[in-house]
């Protein structure tokens, strides 16, 4: 294993606090490193807080700023945010008007985030589970949450900083998160920092379908195809789980995994947008980057939204985080 480490126990908080000194103009880290948050909170503003096991960076604390996440709680590499970090973050940003949990759906996520939203006050969460891969998996109890995770968080993040109600913003998060799809493959395994060896063992020539954020399996192994192959797959896949749905405007969103070139990106995007086009989708907003992650696993992740005019004008609203940033 060659990663620039000092320590495997140290590895996370080290890099929270490169985080944070490199965009201390917008980030503060809580106490004990238990979350990151705005520098700058708005009051009378329902605060949104997200959060999941890290090695997804910049999922979720790249998302943190105006126009997005209040907070977001890093746990451990692939291993959930415990209850104390929520109530801690809930507690620190709430300014009067509540808290949004945006949770992705795995079973630890659901569990600890269940438990905080328990104990504070004024607390509705939004659960995402837009992977049409698989319907459950070793992680979760239905589909797993991944890529579609950041445009709830955009879109209702833009919402809440327009001083959209707590209710309202939830009803928000539901309805995008029933309008989004995704699905990803992986070329190779990635490598947990404290494991110190591959995930998963991969040949050359294969290829895991429909794989999972953490590296779990997806729908099978198979061997290695055409770029335009595998986005003809995982675009059908798509289309047939939105059914009527997809029609009319989308957002395109082509997610690396951390070991996969912008070159290999831009041209997946190219493949899957011929697709979606010439299935009456109308792509008329994109996003191509490594943006949801699996450390350093090669591979990418397709996420198709429709969209209306008001979540198209909600994306397009400002946006100023480490890692998105747009319109200020």
């Amino acid at each position: 294993m060659k990663k620039f480490l000092n320590s495997v126990d140290t590895v996370l908080t080290e890099s929270l606090d490169g985080l944070v000194a490199a965009h201390a103009d917008i980030l503060v880290v809580g106490d004990e490193h238990k979350f990151i948050r705005r520098k700058v909170l708005k009051p009378g503003k329902v605060a949104l807080i997200s959060g999941g096991g890290s090695g997804h960076e910049p999922l979720h604390a790249g998302f943190v700023g105006h126009g997005m996440l209040d907070a977001a709680c890093p746990g451990q590499v692939f291993t959930s945010p415990t209850p104390d970090q929520m109530l801690a973050a809930a507690t620190t940003v709430d300014t009067g008007a509540g808290c949004l949990f945006i949770v992705k759906n795995y079973e630890g996520d659901v569990m600890n985030f269940d438990m905080a939203a328990e104990m504070a006050d004024g607390v509705v969460q939004v659960v995402t589970n837009d992977d049409v891969a698989v319907e459950n998996s070793s992680y979760t109890t239905g589909r797993r949450g991944v890529a579609g995770t950041l445009v709830v968080e955009k879109i209702i993040g833009a919402a809440a900083e327009q001083g959209m109600a707590l209710a309202d913003l939830k009803a928000l998060g539901d309805r995008v998160n029933g309008a989004t799809r995704s699905m990803g493959v992986a070329l190779t395994s990635c490598t947990v920092p404290a494991a110190g060896k591959p995930t998963f063992d991969i040949g050359d020539g294969e290829m895991e379908f429909g794989v999972g954020i953490h590296g779990e399996p997806g729908r099978r192994r198979d061997t290695l195809k055409s770029a335009d192959a595998i986005a003809g797959e995982i675009c059908a896949a798509i289309l047939g789980d939105l059914g009527d749905k997809a029609n009319g405007p989308a957002l395109l969103f082509i997610n690396g995994f951390g070991g996969t070139p912008l070159m290999e990106l831009y041209l997946m995007y190219n493949s899957a947008r011929k697709i979606f086009e010439n299935s009456g989708v109308t792509v008329t907003r994109s996003l191509v980057g490594s943006y949801v992650t699996s450390l350093d696993m090669a591979g990418c992740s397709i996420t198709l939204t429709m969209l209306d005019g008001e979540t198209t004008g909600l994306w397009d609203a400002p946006v100023h985080t480490a890692a998105l940033r747009w319109g200020m």
